[in-house]
């Protein structure tokens, strides 16, 4: 029989939460810096990965962001959007819909042609050279003013086609969804689907996701387990069919644990949990690792790991029909390797 690594690695499924800025190697952060002659403090590998001593958000976002400054022409954000790809297909992935943080390097400088054309020319390529479908997620960053949000948006749309959806990251403290009501609810009216990050264990956190339910009326919700602190926002949860993009290996250097009573709760209530890295280059492990990762804390099955495999592409924004051939993919997976499919 089929190991759980390898099952797990094979097993078809969508990423729906991975930034690509957080796909940043050190390798490839230095062939970036030299290529653009810039100097970095660290002068190894191993130096690099030392910075990596995060306790909470706010402390992977003080390592996350200087380390962008590498990213400067289209060919550096191809090159770090196709590294991620490469890795995606060893892991398993078919289909991708990936977080860019643009206005992470317009403040900077970088223009915004730069960032969305180099992630663009790596998620064509993939689909031709790799077989994997990508999409792209513009993200706001909700420590930046809902203005800079909506200038940002405006920046965007002659580039809509290339969008399939807008979202809200970096730090939650003192920046609740509603700061960004205006900015989502033109973005849905231009056609976007809507998400938004509701990080763990934040101050106010089931407010939050309320709000994002309630009042921005998101499409689904990154992370967002502390839900299960209100039984009624679970229900409606569920009734609205609303997808959970989890990772576990993340929740693991940021919280205490990597949240798998959470995790596993909602998807044995019927929510569309799905699996994903986050920011694979600064946690270690990649999507098909956190699967792995999270059965083995979970004492998950391999049914439960088709079960979170079909939700990948049931939470995903493809449409009908692909989703359906996705879908009839892990089930035929499953098949070949014996496994039961889930009830």
């Amino acid at each position: 029989m089929t190991s759980l690594t390898d099952f797990a690695l094979g097993l078809p499924k969508a990423e729906l939460h991975l930034h690509l800025e957080g796909t940043l190697e050190p390798e490839l952060k230095f062939d970036l810096a030299a290529r653009n002659g810039i100097e970095l403090a660290e002068k190894t590998v191993d130096a690099v990965k030392a910075t990596y001593d995060f306790t909470d958000l706010t402390s992977f976002l003080a390592v996350y962001y200087p380390a962008m400054n590498v990213l400067q022409t289209a060919d550096d954000f191809h090159d770090l959007a196709w590294a991620y790809l490469l890795r995606a297909k060893e892991q398993g992935v078919v289909h991708a819909e990936m977080f860019f943080d643009p206005q992470a390097h317009t403040s900077r400088g970088v223009p915004f042609g730069n960032v969305i054309g180099g992630y663009r020319r790596a998620a064509v390529r993939a689909e031709s050279e790799l077989g994997i479908s990508a999409e792209l997620i513009l993200c706001f960053l909700r420590d930046f003013s809902a203005e800079h949000a909506m200038t940002t948006l405006m920046e965007a749309l002659p580039y809509k086609a290339w969008i399939i959806g807008v979202g809200l990251d970096s730090d939650e403290r003192d920046n609740p969804p509603g700061k960004f009501a205006d900015v989502f609810a033109r973005a849905k009216a231009e056609g976007f689907f809507l998400t938004m990050h509701c990080d763990i264990d934040q101050v106010g956190s089931v407010d939050n996701i309320r709000a994002v339910i309630e009042q921005i009326g998101v499409d689904r919700i990154d992370h967002g387990t502390n839900i299960v602190e209100d039984p009624a926002l679970v229900a409606l949860a569920k009734e609205r069919g609303l997808g959970f993009t989890t990772c576990p290996v993340s929740n693991s250097f940021v919280t205490e644990q990597m949240k798998a009573d959470e995790i596993v709760g909602l998807l044995r209530e019927g929510l569309r949990v799905t699996v994903n890295s986050d920011d694979p280059a600064y946690f270690g492990a990649y999507v098909g690792e956190n699967y792995v990762a999270l059965a083995e804390q979970a004492g998950l099955s391999q049914t439960d790991l088709v079960q979170l495999a079909i939700n990948s592409f049931e939470a995903s924004w493809l449409t009908p029909a692909r989703r359906a051939a996705f879908v009839a993919a892990v089930e035929a997976y499953a098949s070949d390797h014996g496994v039961a499919l889930p009830a």
